[in-house]
């Protein structure tokens, strides 16, 4: 299977009752400053550069950013302090990312998440990000990223479970890097190379409005990225 593949199948996912009236309810009532505009309303899939060996993981679309735009980190506050770190770092060819129509396009990055549905209050179960999982171990099985950008503690998680790493010496923290490889690697059902993990705060609003995440320290991901994936 190929990602454009992939990304239709994910498109038309309905496996999680709950999250598909949510997204769907947002996009029908909408927020009056969109209400002119057509939400997206379905899950988001992955976007970026097809060919990246870097992965960047988040943790689900945004209400009225990725579930009105379609595009991860599209149209929300996360988004606009994601990518224009991403232009700095020379991974993104502009720094505003609007819609899918912007002319937004990424180099050797690729950015998925681990829900795909808006979940309300922004938390999805234990059940829906289980079922998300298999888009995001296909995702892994055919970009075979070297470097594994995780943003916040429901992607590291996530990560750790589908490799089978788990113990005092996984702990989430920012900066926080990591050489991974799927235990027992020859007899696991997923093919699946190892690689190299570093943890970053996510971008959302709340952690960039009260410094818990800085530029400057976002940055600093960015440019260790580069070095990990020998750029």
């Amino acid at each position: 299977m190929n990602l454009d593949s992939l990304n239709q199948e994910i498109i038309a996912c309905r496996k999680c009752p709950r999250l598909v009236a949510w997204r769907e309810e947002v996009a029908q009532t909408k927020r009056k400053a969109y209400a002119d505009e057509e939400y997206w309303g379905k899950p988001v899939s992955g976007f970026g550069d097809p060919q990246a060996k870097i992965l960047v993981v988040g943790l689900a679309p945004g209400a009225h950013g990725s579930n009105r735009t379609g595009r991860q980190f599209t149209g929300d506050a996360s988004g606009n302090f994601l990518y224009p770190a991403l232009y700095r770092a020379g991974f993104a060819n502009q720094p505003n990312a609007e819609s899918r129509a912007d002319g937004l396009r990424l180099m050797g990055l690729y950015i998925t998440s681990a829900a795909r549905c808006v979940p309300p209050n922004n938390k999805p179960t234990t059940e829906e990000l289980n079922n998300c999982q298999p888009y995001l171990e296909r995702e892994l099985e055919i970009l075979k990223p070297k470097v594994i950008v995780c943003l916040g503690r429901i992607a590291f998680e996530r990560i750790l479970k589908i490799y089978n790493l788990r113990g005092a010496d996984y702990k989430f923290a920012h900066s926080a890097t990591f050489d991974i490889q799927p235990l027992n690697i020859k007899s696991s059902p997923l093919n699946l190379n190892p690689a190299t993990l570093i943890c970053s705060y996510h971008p959302s609003q709340q952690n960039t409005s009260t410094k818990k995440l800085t530029v400057e320290m976002f940055d600093a991901i960015w440019q260790k990225v580069k070095e990990l994936a020998g750029l």
